[in-house]
């Protein structure tokens, strides 16, 4: 069969007529090491055997040295890709989540979940609380993981994402309000949130008909079983009837881009949870001339390197020089 060109946001994979799925790209991996890569040192644990899915943890080489009792602030971080495409150990999101660990002195747990269509949505939603769960079992110490029982600070963590792993975690923190997940989430990241709607939020969003099918195409993909396509309230966070004032977090950073199609839902996305009743403290950042997660693609830019130290300060403020 053809490659399957379901949208210019996102590479080819080709469906063949067994249902086997081939992804054209993002097919690559960086192993994880124990040996210090660019400060930091990796490793993969399972944490759902049903479903054979790990998580990729990311530890600065520096923690080895920390003093008796001393704890890091905790990352949990759900990559993008559509719900189709990457993974933890992507190069781009493992190169990606090892500077933010090098620079923020973080523990950082990025999250493997079954991916689409061989496993539709809402398979990545309930892989990833699992996850969630699994890595607040070790809040008493006595969890499976030496490194998240001896150097987690559970009173800090941060939980984020980008385009559909910022979804995710907004659906997160929305689930951890409602089951009081306990310790409580400090801050939320989403970097170019993947939400969407059948209408445009505002004039100022995406008009153009051949895009937003294209949107459409790739969610039917990904959810072919959703009764109201892109109203799905999965994706159609801003325009639903959704109450988000129960998001079980303190902070919350909205990051969006200019040039981004998915930019005014994330605008929308803030000042929809503004007017909420959400008792908590929003920031809201743009960068006005970049496209749908420039700073992943282009990491060394100027651009990235920007938001990449507002991502920081927001995760652990003292790390960043002003």
């Amino acid at each position: 069969m053809e490659p399957h060109r379901t949208s210019d946001l996102l590479p080819s994979i080709r469906i063949h007529k067994d249902s086997r799925v081939e992804r054209l790209s993002g097919n690559d991996v960086i192993p994880a090491s124990l040996d210090p890569q660019n400060d930091v040192v990796t490793k993969n644990v399972v944490y759902s055997p049903e479903h054979n899915l790990s998580i990729r943890l990311f530890l600065p080489h520096k923690s080895t040295k920390l003093a008796a009792g001393e704890k890091l602030h905790l990352l949990i971080y759900f990559h993008g890709g559509a719900y189709i495409m990457e993974s933890p150990f992507s190069p781009v999101y493992h190169d990606y989540l090892a500077e933010v660990v090098k620079t923020s002195n973080c523990l950082a747990v990025s999250v493997q979940y079954r991916r689409a269509p061989e496993h539709p949505i809402p398979a990545a939603y309930e892989d990833s609380w699992s996850a969630i769960r699994w890595v607040f079992s070790h809040s008493d110490g006595f969890g499976e993981e030496v490194w998240i029982n001896e150097l987690a600070d559970f009173g800090r963590v941060f939980v984020a994402g980008d385009s559909a792993g910022a979804n995710i975690s907004h659906h997160m923190a929305i689930r951890a309000g409602k089951e009081k997940l306990n310790p409580r989430i400090k801050g939320v990241a989403m970097v170019h949130p993947g939400f969407w709607s059948k209408d445009p939020v505002d004039e100022k969003d995406v008009q153009d008909e051949r895009i937003r099918s294209q949107v459409a195409e790739v969610w039917e993909l990904a959810s072919p079983n959703s009764v109201d396509g892109v109203d799905d309230p999965w994706l159609n966070v801003v325009g639903s009837g959704s109450d988000i004032s129960g998001l079980g977090c303190e902070r919350v950073l909205v990051a969006v881009a200019g040039k981004d199609v998915f930019g005014r839902q994330g605008l929308g996305y803030a000042a929809k949870l503004e007017k909420s009743g959400w008792r908590g403290e929003l920031e809201v950042v743009e960068e006005e001339e970049e496209g749908h997660c420039f700073h992943i693609h282009n990491a060394n830019s100027e651009n990235a390197l920007k938001l990449m130290k507002t991502f920081v300060e927001f995760i652990s403020p003292s790390s960043v020089e002003e």
